[in-house]
């Protein structure tokens, strides 16, 4: 009997599907630094670094960069991205907070009075996506 659970919950969880979600970044304004992807799964954890689902980074190309994260479940997600430009593996900001590297979001854009909601940016995976986000 115990070897029949085994199998049920190892079936089970090989048919929870593990998508990639390939980030295509066109407008990168040079081949300095890299562009840093945050996913996030939900609206408290969304634009904090401690709490990010997922991330990657690929070196920046000017005019486009592509980044893939891989292994992602179906779900709700958001995208948080930045262009690391001197490479210090942190969003530099002035002294207000504001941002002093170029940042870009899933389905929203900066606001005048601060970073889009999670609902905003929020997108639905249920297969391998590819997604445009400009810097």
């Amino acid at each position: 009997m115990k070897g029949i659970c085994f199998l049920m919950l190892c079936a089970a969880t090989s048919l929870q599907a593990q998508n990639s979600i390939t980030v295509d970044i066109p407008n990168v304004p040079a081949a300095e630094g890299k562009i840093s992807v945050a996913l996030y799964s939900d609206a408290g954890s969304f634009l904090k670094f401690e709490s990010v689902f997922a991330s990657a980074s690929s070196e920046a190309r000017k005019g486009g960069t592509k980044v893939t994260l891989k292994d992602i479940p179906n779900g709700e997600y958001a995208i948080a991205l930045f262009y690391d430009k001197n490479n210090n593996n942190k969003l530099d900001k002035n002294w207000m907070g504001i941002p002093k590297e170029k940042v870009a979001f899933s389905n929203a854009k900066m606001k005048l009075f601060g970073p889009p909601s999670y609902k905003e940016c929020a997108f639905t995976i249920t297969s391998d996506k590819t997604l445009v986000i400009p810097l």
